[in-house]
């Protein structure tokens, strides 16, 4: 490991990952010579989202990385539980945790079928909770031990309280797990913080569930996220925890509390 490759032998277990920002995080730390679990279900092709685990899995290791795809659903405790276990035995241990899959329906209140709102809570608030407790012990005996959550900072104004209630509501869990977590696990030397784009990000979802081409047009690509988050991961944990990031913030050294207002709430959807 050098300062050109600071994630070089580090080993990453992400949810979700099988495209998207998810799968450019896993690009960009695989090009350090990082070693990427995902843990994701698209064992099979979406019919609208392109990408699959074993796709993902060989553009990881065609970057440069180890790669370990591993089928499964971060909403339940035995799917974790083994992903974990095959990543420490593949690997030998877990540096960072990537909390990154996530569902979303922007549907209004009165609208939103209690189906999708379950999924949004389970996927978002259940499986970082449960991915993060589980990593936990194995993330105390590593000297580089990182949560990150791709959720938005917390921004109490009416524009986004009462913007897709749903959806934020399991978002802002997310955010709340993550500021949790770094107090917690603070005597642990573990950092936890969260990331989030400050504008959109051109994804296939994207164009094919938020806007379409007009959407696309004016968005950045998810390299710029991969970036901000090579960023975050590659500092040792001390220097930085319990924040809610801005990846241009990061990129761009501006202050990190980030509280400000994001453009980007309904950008994550990933796995």
């Amino acid at each position: 490991m050098t300062s050109d490759t600071p994630l070089r032998g580090r080993t990453i277990l992400m949810s979700g990952g099988s495209r998207g920002i998810g799968l450019a995080i896993a690009r960009r730390a695989a090009a350090d010579g990082a070693n990427v679990a995902i843990l994701a279900k698209t064992d099979t092709p979406h019919p609208k989202l392109p990408g699959t685990i074993h796709t993902a899995a060989a553009e990881i290791e065609a970057a440069g990385g180890r790669a370990l795809p591993i089928v499964g659903d971060v909403r339940e405790e035995a799917s974790v539980a083994a992903a974990v276990a095959a990543t420490v035995d593949r690997f030998g241990g877990i540096d960072i945790i990537v909390n990154n899959a996530s569902a979303i329906d922007l549907s209004p209140s009165t609208e939103l079928a209690m189906k999708r709102f379950d999924l949004m809570q389970a996927i978002e608030v259940r499986g970082t909770f449960l991915l993060t407790r589980e990593a936990v012990p194995h993330l105390r005996g590593s000297q580089h031990a990182h949560i990150l959550t791709l959720s938005p900072p917390l921004n109490l104004s009416a524009r986004w309280l009462g913007a897709h209630v749903g959806y934020m509501l399991a978002k802002y869990g997310m955010t709340l797990a993550a500021l949790g977590f770094a107090a917690e696990f603070a005597p642990d030397g573990i950092a936890s913080n969260t990331l989030w784009p400050a504008t959109v990000i051109a994804t296939a979802a994207v164009q094919n569930l938020l806007g379409g081409d007009a959407t696309m047009a004016r968005a950045r690509t998810p390299e710029i996220m991969a970036d901000a988050a090579h960023a975050i991961l590659s500092r040792p944990p001390g220097e930085r925890t319990g924040q809610t990031l801005l990846d241009e913030d990061v990129l761009t050294g501006v202050d990190l509390s980030a509280y400000g207002p994001s453009d980007a709430l309904a950008d994550l959807f990933v796995d």
